[in-house]
């Protein structure tokens, strides 16, 4: 999973600024990290005696000095501009001063400087457009997931998939996976679920492992998703700018990590995208965030991963009928359709308050509505 590739160093500063959060609970995040609160407080302590930065091993230089001079402070941009060839003025202002730079030119200026070093995209620049940006409005109320487009890497190809909180734009899993199978997915997001939590929605596409199309957008994962007490939406088909953050994170880690290189193996993309998303949560500029970094506006979720489902239980007065091989069910002589994703499941047929309509029930999500005056 992501986390077992990364730094001890990249996981006390995500524990830091998680736990800095409004309502943390301190105790669930020592646990989800898997260290002793004795050990969450002791970082915490060490964080505020030793700032601004007492977790990494950078430089203790001053952030400022009266004598720095103007061309010291283009040698810091053009070296910032250097680790960050895809960044912007704007990104590379503001990450500047989030690391305590004094002095810095206007984003005009900036721009220029760029400009007169040759570094400077000006058909792209053109051409970008302010968007418009849809939102929720807490952490964890809904999460982004989908597959970026494989590429080829020397031992076969890497499927990397992608889970985004929508508030926060904070890339909770970012996994260089073998295929794009459900079992796949199931591992990387049982990780994800045990360290953020889980959330109240996840918005993904049609298709598997997903779902099959609008009349029928129930897979096995969704089924999984739907135990665990998390809604399922779908995007609208050909429809892509539905799940418009997780397209422009993908094409942000295209364009930042992906573009013109070449992996040996899973491994060392797997290396590669935790170097990469520790930037992108925890330094990054973003600006639907008002330049600062998705760990910013993002916090755990209260919502604990269960390491076992419970049983469904269903009510004394419903009909039990187990779904078929072909994903339908035998109620009153007559067939119906559920879906093959339930198939040697067993679902409730409960009368509604209207006569003769009957709802179809797996646990407490509602299927489908069955009409017998119509089916007769």
């Amino acid at each position: 999973m992501p986390w077992k590739e990364v730094s001890a160093m990249s996981l006390r500063k995500e524990f830091v600024l998680l736990a800095t959060s409004e309502g943390v609970n301190m105790s669930a995040l020592c646990q989800r990290f898997g260290v002793s609160r004795k050990t969450g407080y002791k970082w915490l302590a060490r964080a505020e005696v030793d700032a601004p930065e007492p977790l990494n091993d950078r430089s203790r230089r001053p952030s400022h000095s009266p004598t720095r001079t103007a061309p010291a402070i283009e040698a810091r941009i053009l070296k910032l501009r250097a680790e960050h060839p895809a960044w912007g003025a704007r990104k590379l202002r503001a990450r500047l001063q989030a690391k305590g730079a004094r002095g810095l030119p206007a984003v005009s200026t900036l721009t220029e400087i760029l400009r007169r070093h040759g570094l400077l995209d000006q058909e792209r620049s053109t051409n970008q457009t302010p968007p418009q940006r849809f939102e929720r409005e807490h952490p964890n109320e809904l999460w982004q997931m989908d597959f970026k487009g494989h590429f080829a890497i020397d031992t076969g190809r890497c499927h990397p998939l992608g889970v985004l909180d929508d508030h926060s734009r904070y890339n909770l899993c970012l996994q260089a996976c073998k295929d794009e199978r459900r079992t796949t997915v199931k591992d990387a997001l049982r990780e994800t679920f045990r360290r953020y939590g889980m959330p109240e929605a996840m918005l993904m596409d049609h298709g598997p492992p997903w779902g099959y199309d609008p009349e029928h957008p129930y897979t096995r994962l969704a089924v999984w998703l739907l135990r665990l007490g998390i809604d399922v939406l779908h995007g609208r088909p050909r429809h892509p700018q539905t799940q418009g953050k997780q397209e422009r994170f993908h094409r942000t880690l295209n364009l930042e990590l992906l573009q013109g290189r070449r992996f040996a193996n899973l491994p060392a993309c797997q290396r590669a995208f935790d170097r990469w998303r520790e930037c992108y949560n925890l330094e990054r500029p973003h600006e639907a965030l008002s330049m600062c970094p998705p760990i910013s506006r993002y916090r755990t979720s209260p919502r604990t991963f269960p390491e076992a489902l419970s049983p469904i239980e269903y009510a004394d007065t419903d009909t039990l009928c187990p779904v078929g091989w072909n994903g339908e069910i035998f109620f009153q002589r007559q067939r119906f359709e559920v879906t093959r994703a339930l198939r040697h499941e067993r679902v409730a047929v409960r009368q509604l308050t209207v006569d003769g309509r009957f709802g179809v029930y797996y646990g407490a999500i509602k299927l489908r509505e069955i009409d017998l005056r119509e089916e007769n």
